[in-house]
C-alpha cells in the first residue's frame, strides 16, 4: 500500500505493477460491458461466486495480454441493496480476487454520461486504477450529443476511451490502453462530520489492503458486506468501535446517509456533464415534427416506409452495388491494378506461389483482395451511410412503433425491429443486440429469425449485384421468399417456443434532419473496421480453397456431394466451393458465386442465393448464437435452420422446373 501522489489518500496506485492484473468491468445497465468483455476475452471463461450473493460473475482471460477480466452486472449506486448491484460492488471485497491486482474499467453510455460520471465519483473513493470507456458514441452523435472527451478526461483525472462495442470500433485501442490506468482523484466534498469520520477510519486502519475511505463510506450506510470484511480482517473490537463512530456521524442528519451521499454524487456528476457535453436543441420545424408523427401512423407510416425502402434500393443497389462497383472494377482494378500485379508476380520464381496469388478462379488477389475491396467495400459503405441517416433522423425508433402490431404476430414487440434491422448489417452483431429484448421467448425468436433468413450487409450487397444482371422476377422471388418466410417462420416460432412477450416501451428521440458529415464519418469508420477484419479472412479463405483444390479435395467433395446437390436442388458441382467459402464467411461465399456465375443458369443462381441466405450464417455468428442462447437452444436453432434451408431450396428448384420458370 502506498500514498497516491494524485489523490493524497491511501490507494493502490502500485497495483498495476502486479504480474497478473484483474480488470473489473463496471457500469450501469445496457451500456455494452458484456459486449466489450466478450470482444476482449478468450473463450475459456469461468465464473466466480461472491460470498453471500447468489450471483456468479464471468471471468475470462484477456486476449493477447496478461490478466483476466470480470463482467459484473449493471450498477446504479454503491448503496443499492439489489443483489445484482451488490455483486458488482462486493466483487472488490471477494477473497477470490487479490485486491492488490485490481483495476476498474468503467463503461459509459454516451447518451447518458451523467449516470456513469456519478458511478465514477463513487468508485474514485476506492483508490483503484480506473479507465473510463464511453461506448455508443454513434448513438449519442445521432441524438445531437457532442462530448469533449479531452475535457472529460481532464475533469476526471483519468484516461477516457471511446468505442462502438457492437461494431468492434475502438476495442483494439481499448485493449492497448489497459496498461495506462491510474486512480481517479476523489472530487466530491462531504460534510465536515463525514470527513472527520473518514479521517478516523483511515487512522484506525492505516494498513488496510482495501481503501479505508471506501470502507468508511460504506460503513456509514450500514453495509453488511463491509461489516463482515472488517470483522474478518480486524476482529469484533474494531467493528464495534467503528459502529459507535459511524452512529455518531449519522446522528441528527436530516437525510439518510446513502441518500445524502447519492445527492452529492449526482449533483457533481451533473455539473461535470454540463461542462463537457453539448446537446443540440430539438428542431423547431413543425413540418419535421409532423413527419415524425406520420411515420408512426398506419395510414401514412406504411407509404413512408415503402418510399424509404425504394430510396434505399436505389442508393445501395443502383448507386453502390452497380455504379460504384463497376467503376472501381473497370477503372481501377482492370485498368491498372491487375496488370501491375501480374507484372510484379512474374518475378516470383515459384509457379505455385504465382498461381496462388493470381489464379483467376482461386487466387488470393482475384478472389480475395479484389472481391473484398472492389465488390463488398463500396456497398458496405453505402449501407452504413443509409443506416446512419435512418438512425440519426430518429426514424428507426418510429418504425419500431409502426411495426409493433405486426411483430406481435411473430412473438415480438416493435423493439424487435432493432435486432432484425441490425441483421441486415451483421448477423453476429444482431444476435448480440437481441439483449435489448426483455424475455427469453423474444430473444429465442429473434435469434432464430436473424439466423434463418436475414442476409447481412455484405451478402445483401453481392446479392444486389448478381440480381441486378437478371430479370426483375429473380429479385422478386428471392426477396419475396425472404420476407414471406420471415413472417411464416416467426409465426410458427411464436406458436412453438414457450414463454411470454413483453410490451413495447421506447424512448422516442426528436425527429430531425441528419447531419451529413458525422454520418459519413461514422460510415467510413465502420467500413474501415469491417474491411480490416474481413480482408484477412477473404485472403485465408482463398488460400484454403486454392490448396484444397490443388490436392484434389475439391474434386473429391464435388464427386461425393455433387449428385445429391444436383438431384435435390438442381445445382452444379461448383456450388461446393461456394458453400465452403460461405461457411468461413458468408459474403466470401456469395462473392465466389458472383465470380462463378457464368457457369450457373439463372435458376441455379436464384436457388443458390436462397440456400445461402437461409443456411447458417458465418462461423462467428454460429459461435455467438451458442454463447448467447446456450447449447440446447443454439443446437435447436442451427438444426432447424439447416433443414429449413435445404427443404426450401429443394422446393424452389422443383417448383420452378415444373412451372417452367427459368428467370431468363
Amino acid at each position: 500500500m502506498t500514498i497516491c501522489d494524485q489523490c493524497d489518500t491511501s490507494c493502490r496506485a502500485d497495483a498495476h505493477k502486479g504480474p497478473s492484473p484483474h480488470y473489473v468491468f463496471i457500469g450501469t445497465m445496457k451500456v455494452g460491458k458484456s459486449t466489450l468483455y466478450d470482444r476482449l476475452t478468450a473463450s475459456d471463461c469461468a465464473e466466480i461466486a461472491i460470498p453471500g450473493i447468489a450471483v456468479s460473475i464471468p471471468r475470462g482471460r484477456l486476449k493477447g495480454r496478461d490478466g483476466t477480466a470480470l463482467d459484473t452486472p449493471g450498477i446504479h449506486s454503491l448503496f443499492s441493496t439489489n443483489e445484482d448491484e451488490r455483486a458488482s460492488r462486493d466483487i472488490l471485497l471477494s477473497p477470490e480476487i487479490p485486491g492488490e491486482d485490481l483495476r476498474l474499467v468503467l463503461v459509459a453510455d454516451a447518451k447518458n454520461l451523467k449516470r456513469t460520471i456519478a458511478i465514477a465519483l463513487q468508485f474514485a473513493e476506492y483508490g483503484l486504477p480506473m479507465l473510463l470507456v464511453v461506448n455508443m458514441v454513434d448513438e449519442a452523435a445521432s441524438r445531437g450529443i457532442e462530448i469533449d472527451y479531452a475535457k472529460l478526461s481532464e475533469k476526471l483525472g483519468m484516461r477516457v476511451m471511446t468505442t462502438i462495442a457492437r461494431e468492434g470500433i475502438g476495442v483494439r485501442e481499448l485493449g492497448r490502453a489497459l496498461d495506462d490506468v491510474r486512480p481517479m482523484k476523489p472530487l466530491v466534498t462531504y460534510s465536515q462530520r463525514v470527513e472527520q469520520f473518514l479521517s478516523v477510519v483511515q487512522k484506525l486502519m492505516p494498513s488496510s489492503p482495501f481503501s479505508s475511505r471506501a470502507l468508511g463510506i460504506l460503513l456509514l450506510t450500514e453495509d453488511t458486506a463491509v461489516e463482515r470484511y472488517i470483522l474478518d480482517k480486524y476482529g469484533a473490537g474494531m467493528l464495534d468501535q467503528l459502529h459507535r463512530l459511524a452512529e455518531e456521524a449519522r446522528r441528527e442528519r436530516p437525510l439518510a446517509v446513502d441518500i445524502e451521499l447519492s445527492n452529492l454524487y449526482q449533483a457533481e456528476a451533473a455539473r461535470i456533464a454540463e461542462q463537457v457535453q453539448k446537446v443540440e436543441p430539438p428542431t423547431k420545424s413543425s413540418l419535421i415534427l409532423s413527419f415524425g408523427d406520420w411515420c408512426t401512423q398506419l395510414s401514412t407510416g406504411i407509404p413512408i416506409a415503402l418510399g424509404i425502402l425504394v430510396l434505399l434500393y436505389y442508393f445501395i443497389g443502383a448507386f453502390g452495388a452497380t455504379f460504384l462497383v463497376d467503376t472501381i472494377h473497370d477503372q481501377l482494378f482492370e485498368a491498372h491494378l491487375i496488370p501491375l500485379l501480374a507484372a510484379l508476380v512474374d518475378f516470383i520464381p515459384s509457379a505455385l506461389i504465382r498461381e496462388m496469388l493470381m489464379d483467376p478462379d482461386f487466387g488470393v488477389f482475384p478472389t480475395g483482395v479484389f472481391l473484398a475491396l472492389g465488390l463488398v467495400m463500396p456497398v458496405i459503405f453505402c449501407f452504413y451511410i443509409a443506416f446512419g441517416f435512418l438512425q440519426d433522423s430518429g426514424y428507426l425508433v418510429r418504425i419500431s412503433i409502426l411495426l409493433d402490431r405486426v411483430f406481435r404476430l411473430i412473438g415480438l414487440n416493435g423493439k424487435g425491429v432493432i435486432p432484425l434491422v441490425m441483421g441486415f448489417s451483421c448477423v453476429t452483431m444482431s444476435i448480440l443486440t437481441t439483449r435489448v429484448l426483455s424475455t427469453d421467448k423474444e430473444k429465442n425468436i429473434a435469434s432464430f429469425l436473424v439466423f434463418l433468413c436475414l442476409p447481412c450487409a455484405p451478402l445483401l450487397a453481392v446479392m444486389m449485384i448478381i440480381l441486378a444482371k437478371m430479370p426483375v422476377s429473380a429479385s422478386i422471388t428471392v426477396y419475396g421468399l425472404i420476407f414471406s418466410q420471415l413472417l411464416l417462420a416467426g409465426w410458427l416460432a411464436n406458436k412453438v417456443i414457450p414463454g411470454k412477450r413483453s410490451h413495447l416501451i421506447l424512448e422516442i428521440p426528436t425527429m430531425r434532419l441528419p447531419k451529413p458529415w458525422p454520418v459519413i464519418k461514422m460510415a467510413s469508420q465502420k467500413t474501415f473496421f469491417f474491411i480490416k477484419e474481413a480482408l484477412p479472412i477473404f485472403v485465408l479463405a482463398s488460400m484454403f480453397i486454392f490448396l484444397f483444390q490443388r490436392v484434389g479435395g475439391l474434386n473429391a467433395l464435388e464427386a461425393a456431394l455433387g449428385p445429391v446437390i444436383n438431384t435435390v436442388m438442381g445445382l452444379p458441382e461448383q456450388s461446393i466451393q461456394v458453400f465452403i467459402k460461405t461457411m468461413i464467411r458468408r459474403e466470401s461465399g456469395v462473392a465466389e458465386l458472383e465470380h462463378l456465375s457464368p457457369l450457373f443458369t439463372n435458376l441455379q443462381i436464384v436457388v443458390n442465393l436462397v440456400l445461402m441466405t437461409f443456411l447458417a450464417p458465418c462461423i462467428n455468428a454460429t459461435i455467438v448464437l451458442f454463447k448467447e442462447r446456450g447449447a440446447r437452444a443454439g443446437a435447436l436453432i442451427l438444426g432447424t435452420v439447416t433443414v429449413y434451408a435445404i427443404v426450401l431450396a429443394g422446393l424452389l428448384n422443383h417448383v420452378c422446373r415444373l412451372a417452367g420458370i427459368t428467370f431468363t
